[in-house]
């Protein structure tokens, strides 16, 4: 698995939001941990496909070419298929916060 950001930059409009964009590869036959992001992400595949899991919407397929948005804050989770993925994410999120929020399994 890996998670390469690419641009951290805050947005001219409010200094106090920036974007980040990242190029997140992930292996064959996983499935990542439920987490939210303090913002909205939007994500192009590039390569191979996954199944997004987002809170309360189900899950969607999606495709090489495809490209998809998590709503800000939703729990969400990926799942790969025999192939992998590699995407092409943009979130856009409040400046200093954390990318990323684990969503506690046991509670």
């Amino acid at each position: 698995m890996e998670f390469k950001n690419l641009l951290t930059s805050p947005l001219a409009a409010d200094t106090n939001t920036e974007v980040v964009v990242s190029e997140v590869t992930l292996p064959p036959n996983i499935e990542l941990p439920k987490h939210w992001h303090p913002g909205e992400e939007f994500a192009y595949i590039i390569k191979g496909s996954l199944t997004l899991w987002i809170e309360g919407l189900g899950e969607k397929n999606f495709n090489k070419g495809d490209a998809c948005v998590v709503p800000l804050k939703k729990v969400h989770s990926v799942r790969t298929s025999t192939e992998g993925v590699t995407i092409l994410a943009f979130r856009v999120h409040e400046k200093g916060l954390e990318e990323r929020y684990l969503v506690d399994q046991n509670s």
